[in-house]
């Protein structure tokens, strides 16, 4: 079971352990790096998210007022406004993706959702009339154990329900609040639906209070 771990990988396994830890505690907040991401083998030593805490703090900070560890290839707006598990921390570590919450705009990621490289997930956007002005912010919602594919755009106001899967290089632009279905295009629509039956034995959170948002 452990034969791929060799002496030269189990020292970098305890490099990253023991300085995740001590940048972990300079940089971030403790309920960030104590997920199931920093879980494991050895107690933790081979869980990849001390390697994480490594490579946003020790190179050049990307997002340096977020306090979890973001991989530096991926763009946070404001990060008071996106609400999400500290077990799905790992949707801050891929490449290409934008999590776009300016003004008063938030995003709720659902717990045990996944979220592919260089999606967009967006709150506002530009007025028509003036692009150099934004029109108003609306709330994006994820339910629980969603799959948005790679190079995906979430438009503003859109909610999906739990186990939505969205196909890669989607453009959604509306609600899909009953989930439980595969949606695919640009605009996104329903092309396959999924039983609810089979999703029964998935983990389940409490989800995050939402912000009131007149316009979602």
């Amino acid at each position: 079971m452990f034969k791929h771990y060799t002496i030269q990988k189990m020292v970098r396994l305890v490099w990253y352990y023991f300085w995740g830890h001590i940048l972990g505690f300079l940089f971030y907040k403790r309920e960030y790096y104590y997920g199931q991401w920093f879980k494991g083998h050895f107690g933790g030593i081979a869980a990849p998210g001390w390697r994480w805490i490594c490579i946003d703090a020790l190179g050049k900070r990307f997002n340096p007022d977020v306090p979890w560890p973001c991989s530096p290839h991926i763009v946070v707006g404001n990060y008071k406004n996106i609400h999400f598990h500290p077990d799905d921390i790992n949707n801050f570590q891929g490449v290409g993706n934008h999590y776009q919450t300016w003004s008063d705009g938030h995003i709720y990621i659902g717990y045990g959702s996944w979220i592919a490289s260089n999606v967009s997930i967006i709150t506002t956007n530009h007025s028509l009339e003036n692009p150099d002005e934004h029109v108003a912010s609306k709330n994006v919602v994820l339910g629980e154990h969603c799959w948005i594919g790679a190079n995906s755009v979430i438009l503003p106001g859109v909610e999906l329900g739990p186990h939505t899967v969205v196909g890669a290089g989607s453009v959604v632009t509306k609600r899909f609040p009953e989930g439980y279905c595969v949606i695919a295009g640009n605009p996104a629509r329903i092309i396959k639906t999924i039983l609810k039956e089979k999703t029964e034995a998935m983990p389940s959170k409490n989800e995050p209070e939402r912000k009131d948002d007149q316009k979602s």
